[in-house]
């Protein structure tokens, strides 16, 4: 429900919804709500909680750093989901959606998992390296609890891309090129031909992510799409300014809102 309104609110004033990322736990829990925090006062829309892996396959060099920093400093789901119970007391209408490996659901218990994202305030899952075709393995659990299991789908899925386009749920998380995350200079896909099929078969919103590294990008990006997702960007800033990045991050993110904006 969060996940529809948030899209709609920007669809309504002619505007394209800014989601984005963080890996939970790096520098701490409290710098993770406080950058939560700064994001949301700067015009994000949807917030991406990343779940540190030991093994990230879908990240690139920035995302993976973070992971292993976070996961150092004894990250645990138990801790971020206590994190988001309490970032929801404050933050009432901004979806969350998590971000994560397979694994990490099935090491917790998937029915487990699933109670506390309704508990916590979770609107919604992105479970990168879960095929389509597997996605019942959540999908029981998810239904039950309200929680939008999010599919992506990227320029190599050819003709699959109606299939998920179709049956998917919250917004569709298109990826802008084929590979790991990480800024782009440029982008080698023909998104015309991408979002129009896309678009023939997609009943929900649509975003696109996976490269976009500043406000220009996003700018140029957002023609296509509902919304755009900014992550490595942003988990970049984080790694530099440690405990001081929140004011990095509502800068940066301000540059996002307001480039979509003009």
């Amino acid at each position: 429900m969060r996940i529809r309104e948030a899209f709609e609110k920007r669809k309504n004033n002619g505007q394209k919804a800014l989601i984005t990322y963080i890996v939970s736990g790096d520098y701490g829990y409290e710098t993770t709500k406080e950058n939560i925090r700064e994001m949301v006062r700067a015009g994000a829309d949807v917030i991406e909680i990343g779940v540190p892996f030991s093994d990230p396959i879908a990240e690139g060099i920035v995302i993976q750093e973070a992971s292993q920093h976070a996961l150092s400093e004894g990250t645990t789901l138990k801790g971020i989901f206590q994190m988001v119970k309490e970032l929801r007391e404050e933050i009432k209408e901004t979806p969350f959606v998590m971000m994560m490996y397979l694994n990490s659901i099935y090491r917790f218990g998937t029915k487990k998992f699933f109670d506390l994202c309704s508990t916590c305030g979770i609107d919604g899952v992105i479970v990168p390296d879960m095929p389509y075709e597997e996605k019942d393995e959540i999908q029981g659990e998810a239904t039950a609890h309200q929680v939008d299991n999010i599919s992506l789908v990227t320029p190599a899925s050819h003709e699959r891309i109606s299939m998920i386009a179709g049956d998917a749920e919250g917004f569709l998380y298109c990826v802008s090129s084929i590979g790991v995350t990480g800024t782009r200079d440029e982008f080698s896909t023909d998104f015309d031909a991408f979002f129009d099929v896309i678009k023939k078969n997609s009943k929900i919103p649509c975003a696109v992510g996976f490269g976009i590294s500043g406000p220009e990008q996003a700018k140029h990006m957002s023609r296509y799409c509902d919304g755009v997702i900014v992550g490595s960007a942003i988990v970049k800033l984080i790694s530099q300014h440690g405990t001081e990045s929140p004011k990095h991050v509502y800068e940066f993110t301000h540059s996002l809102r307001k480039a979509l904006d003009e």
